[in-house]
């Protein structure tokens, strides 16, 4: 059968319900995992979404910050959350899936953006993030007997070099310093993950998800960072036919700083 999935920081999913809309309407992926949710459980918009064809709903809210969300086509269950290093933010939310014969187990991301200042001695907010990073090295692609394994979400690290407009610029700034793409190298080495994007786009070419809302006109600067990501078990890339990273979606009304990364597999 043909999957399709969607990762993408919504920047609150209230405000941005009208683009939202646009996007499943138009996109129709089978599973569309969002970050930044910005919500508590009951404020999220479950009943527009579900009359857009969506029954199937996991929710991990929290009040005004964080938050992440798998609404899907297809039935989810084994719902599962980790709190990561012990603060009780809602960064992280897990599900089973069956996408014709395959199960496959769910992983939605939402990792600390981590402050202006990258040394963990004067900011804090730097060190959790490097703490989060380290417990994910934990989770293993292949833990589950019998289950392919599908990572998604907005990690906040743009790992290799052509994963920002200029890696040389970039090496003392937040989400590109060396400890931070390390750090995710090692999540994706010592997990066994397939960065799939990468698998489709040579790491030689430019490749962002996120541009600025600072920039006046960012389609002009291009000065964009791939901070989404879609990984997955080792087992899963062959069915891999595409992935796209909805660019256009940066101009829309209202928009997110990130768009939508949708990946489809013939399972």
């Amino acid at each position: 059968m043909a999957f399709s999935l969607t990762t993408w920081n919504i920047n609150s999913v209230r405000l941005r319900m009208p683009i939202v809309e646009r996007f499943l309407t138009s996109h129709q992926p089978d599973i569309l995992c969002l970050q930044e949710i910005k919500c508590q459980n009951d404020e999220f918009p479950s009943d527009a979404i579900k009359a857009l064809g969506y029954p199937h709903m996991l929710v991990h809210g929290q009040k005004g910050y964080h938050g992440v969300a798998i609404v899907s086509k297809l039935p989810l269950s084994e719902d599962y959350r980790q709190d990561f290093c012990g603060v009780g933010d809602s960064r992280h939310i897990a599900a089973i899936v069956r996408a014709g014969r395959t199960r496959i187990r769910l992983h939605n991301f939402y990792v600390p953006a981590g402050g202006d200042e990258p040394d963990r001695t004067i900011n804090p907010k730097f060190g959790h993030k490097l703490d989060f990073v380290e417990e994910m090295k934990a989770l293993s692609a292949t833990a589950e007997k019998d289950t392919a394994s599908i990572l998604v979400g907005d990690l906040n690290i743009a790992p290799l070099e052509h994963d920002v407009w200029s890696h040389k610029q970039l090496l003392k700034i937040v989400s590109h310093t060396p400890v931070e793409t390390e750090g995710l190298t090692e999540v994706i080495r010592r997990g066994g993950w397939v960065d799939l994007m990468r698998e489709l786009v040579d790491p030689s070419q430019k490749l962002y998800t996120w541009w600025s809302y600072r920039a006046k006109d960012w389609d002009a600067a291009d000065r964009g960072r791939r901070l989404d990501h879609i990984w997955s078990s080792p087992d899963l890339r062959p069915a891999l036919s595409r992935i796209e990273v909805l660019r256009e979606a940066r101009g829309w009304d209202k928009p997110s700083d990130h768009v939508p990364v949708t990946a489809w597999f013939d399972l």
